[in-house]
């Protein structure tokens, strides 16, 4: 670990550091729990920075200083990123980038995907919209079309148009399937060019497990801030839903576990509105079914076109992975599609 304590010793930190202990099992940065001197508990935590993923590592926490300078001015718990002895926010090795941040003590989260924590994230990710819903300073893109639905299709169609690995054949009652409905799934973008939709500051990584609980069951601070960027409020919202109200797995291979859970689904939207309702416009409240529609629908396309390019993009455990991931997808896009789409509010 002598490594990992020399790096910590490039930010601004007095006490001397004791020890760098593994924390967490994040899937995009490494994450170690950072010990001081006189104490058994972390002070501090360092996370590598994976700039394959985030690119522009000054953007990235250009962003996240705006952010967290923003709430804290009004007095929102937030994250703590210490400066590196460059005055820079991030350290780079001449391989990786890493950040330091104040340890949260007496902090928890939780996995459980269940009716009242739904609704305590639709509440929480609301209002740090809301908070956030006056900023002036201007965020960058950190991901560019990250969910930009028109940018997924052309990613699909020009996939289908190579078809490298000689898929598309197999899967053309998908693509039929799909495109179909593209005019209805485009809505978001279109409102957008009309001048009627606008983009906010969004999380754009909603989980329950991006929350910090004290162990009175109350939220801290949203953590994970990496992806906070300009985008549709669908984001937030949409993508949330995707993960959570999927009675089944990701990639199911048994389709009759698929379903989507209206009691998530309906305890995540009243928590949302509750936490939006200083600034949510009648437009966006109006489409939050076809938001939760639309991210499925998106995870469908990307899955299936990287299954046609021969699996390039995403991990796969069997050559089939994606294909069945596509169709786990799709029926829960099906399911959504069946029990939203009349609704609005």
């Amino acid at each position: 670990m002598e490594n990992l304590i020399e790096i910590v010793s490039k930010f601004e930190i007095s006490e001397k550091i004791a020890d760098v202990k593994p924390m967490g099992e994040g899937l995009i940065n490494d994450t170690y729990k950072v010990f001081v001197a006189g104490s058994d508990k972390p002070k501090y935590v360092l996370q590598r920075i994976n700039n394959a993923i985030f690119q522009n590592v000054d953007m990235l926490m250009d962003n996240i200083n705006k952010v967290t300078t923003h709430l804290r001015k009004k007095g929102e718990n937030t994250l703590q990123f210490l400066p590196a002895k460059d005055k820079k926010l991030y350290y780079f090795d001449g391989s990786k980038y890493w950040r330091v941040m104040d340890f949260v003590p007496d902090s928890i989260t939780y996995q459980a995907v269940t009716p009242e924590y739904s609704y305590i994230a639709g509440k929480s990710f609301g209002e740090f919209e809301s908070l956030l819903s006056d900023m002036k300073e201007p965020l960058g893109e950190i991901i560019p079309d990250f969910h930009n639905i028109e940018f997924r299709l052309k990613q699909l169609r020009d996939a289908v148009a190579k078809d490298r690995v000689g898929r598309v054949k197999e899967v053309q009652y998908y693509l039929d399937e799909i495109f179909k409905r593209e005019a209805q799934m485009t809505l978001g973008e279109r409102l957008y060019r009309e001048g009627k939709l606008p983009k906010r500051v969004c999380h754009c990584d909603t989980k329950v497990n991006n929350m910090l609980f004290d162990k009175d069951g109350k939220v801290l601070c949203i953590i994970d801030l990496d992806t906070v960027m300009p985008s549709f409020i669908f984001s937030d919202y949409g993508d949330f839903l995707r993960t959570a109200a999927n009675t089944g797995l990701e990639d199911d291979p048994n389709l009759d576990n698929i379903d989507f859970n209206m009691e998530i689904y309906e305890a995540f939207t009243k928590g949302y509105l509750e936490g939006t309702k200083d600034f949510l416009l009648p437009i966006e409240k109006e489409n939050l079914p076809y938001a939760a529609m639309l991210f499925p629908y998106m995870q469908t396309v990307r899955f299936l076109a990287d299954y046609i390019n021969g699996d390039t993009y995403y991990k796969i455990k069997y050559p089939e992975h994606n294909l069945v991931r596509t169709k786990a997808q799709w029926r829960l896009f099906e399911r959504a599609e069946a029990k939203l789409f009349s609704l609005n509010f």
